[in-house]
């Protein structure tokens, strides 16, 4: 089989690892890529956002499946396009992909598929923001409906912040406050049937002890060991089957990987949000656990067979990812600095401990940070306490001017913080 992979982030360094590792996958291509890609598949030019260019890629290297990895390419329609072409794509098409496109489209979908969530308003002036607002009270939760690379949400006390934020995007939801811990849980679907993933936990605070500005996340981990053992069975129930089927019912049936973010309520599980790809970070630590080989389950998910694979197999071990990001994050981030590192990482603590390539490219001998989260260094242990440790010892070895990464990752959930 030959892959290509659409995207250039630690989500589809992952997802190239995990292919690479596939005896089926005999070629293997990623467009655009990034630094660290390169090492396990080969890297080609593309604008990830035009279907026509990136359906001309595929058809030309003769691929058997293309997965879009980010969220901004399958809104823009390039899954439709490279279905055009006559290719199997594992990703939703541009109309479903609105599940995350639009946080008003994902609500109206949740009612009508009678999914729990937080009750919510959509706004479009200043005089519907004052009333949800005032409707809600503290703490706010304020979120621009579309795409916003994972910053467009903004949960405070402050309400000047939170009406700030509000009048600065064309059109808000804003919602009760949901308490309790957060879930991330991915799962494959075909568009009829649903395989769910393993759970796990991100911590998208920029500093340690969930202090600091959201950003796209700063580390993740699973299995979560405090979770209830029946939270999956309970999700796929209440929360993915019915999404899956309500929007087949509407003529736009979903396709490729629906992540439904939890808070484990007082009051039961809700629905956060939905993203319409892999998560990042929690797809390095997810696909560090899958046991089974992973481009079987993707084309069969793009051919409408997902009945057709066995169980899903996994590996007792815990996995940790720690994101490294630059200097400044996620503020506009310093690049070009050179990372140093790499190197002691693959000799001295793989292959319980990798690095998976973010915001990088190489210049001459050297790599660069180009991008806001730069590295995230993932590891494998016997529990978490263990895949930690790997973790922040591999960590340690990375040098990169001005860099920072949060040192509580996964500490609650291993039992040591």
């Amino acid at each position: 089989m030959k892959v290509l992979v659409i995207g250039g982030g630690a989500r589809e360094h992952a997802l190239c690892r995990s292919l690479s590792l596939d005896p089926d996958v005999s070629a293997l291509y990623c467009a655009p890529g990034n630094a660290g890609i390169a090492e396990v598949a080969e890297l080609r030019p593309v604008d990830a956002l035009d279907g026509e260019a990136v359906a001309a890629l595929a058809t030309g290297l003769g691929a058997d499946l293309v997965v879009v990895g980010p969220e901004a390419p399958l809104v823009a329609g390039v899954g439709d396009a490279v279905r055009a072409a006559g290719i199997p794509v594992f990703g939703p098409s541009a109309e479903a992909a609105q599940l995350e496109g639009s946080k008003a489209f994902a609500k109206d979908v949740m009612a009508a598929a009678g999914v729990p969530t937080a009750r919510s308003y959509v706004c479009t002036t200043p005089e519907e923001v004052d009333a949800a607002l005032d409707a809600f009270g503290a703490p706010y939760v304020v979120k621009d409906d579309g795409l916003a690379a994972g910053k467009g949400v903004v949960v405070t006390e402050d309400r000047d912040a939170a009406r700030a934020h509000a009048l600065g995007c064309d059109r808000v939801v804003i919602e009760e406050y949901l308490d309790g811990p957060e879930v991330s849980l991915f799962a494959i679907t075909d568009g009829v049937t649903v395989v769910p993933l393993q759970p796990a936990q991100d911590f998208k605070r920029a500093l340690d002890g969930d202090q600091g500005p959201n950003t796209g996340g700063m580390g993740a981990y699973s299995p979560l060991p405090w979770a209830d053992p029946k939270l999956v069975d309970e999700v796929m129930e209440l929360v993915l089957q019915p999404t899956v089927d309500e929007m087949r019912r509407r003529g736009t049936p979903f396709s490729g990987l629906l992540y439904a973010g939890l808070a484990i309520t007082g009051r039961g599980t809700r629905v956060i949000e939905f993203n319409a790809r892999f998560g990042d970070p929690e797809t390095q630590v997810v696909l560090a656990r899958l046991r089974t080989p992973l481009a079987s389950v993707l084309l069969n998910a793009a051919k409408g067979t997902l009945a057709d694979e066995p169980p899903l197999v996994w590996r007792e071990d815990a996995a940790v990812t720690v994101v490294i990001a630059s200097h400044n994050y996620p503020d506009t981030p310093r690049t070009g600095d050179p990372i140093e590192g790499l190197a002691e990482v693959a000799a001295e603590d793989a292959p319980d401990a990798y690095v998976l390539h973010a915001g990088t490219r190489r210049e001459g001998d050297a790599v660069v940070s180009a991008g806001g989260r730069v590295l995230s260094v993932t590891a494998t242990g016997s529990d978490l306490a263990q895949a930690r440790e790997k973790a922040y010892t591999a960590v340690a070895r990375i040098r990169l001017d001005g860099s920072q990464h949060r040192t509580d990752i996964a500490a609650k959930a291993a039992g040591l913080g």
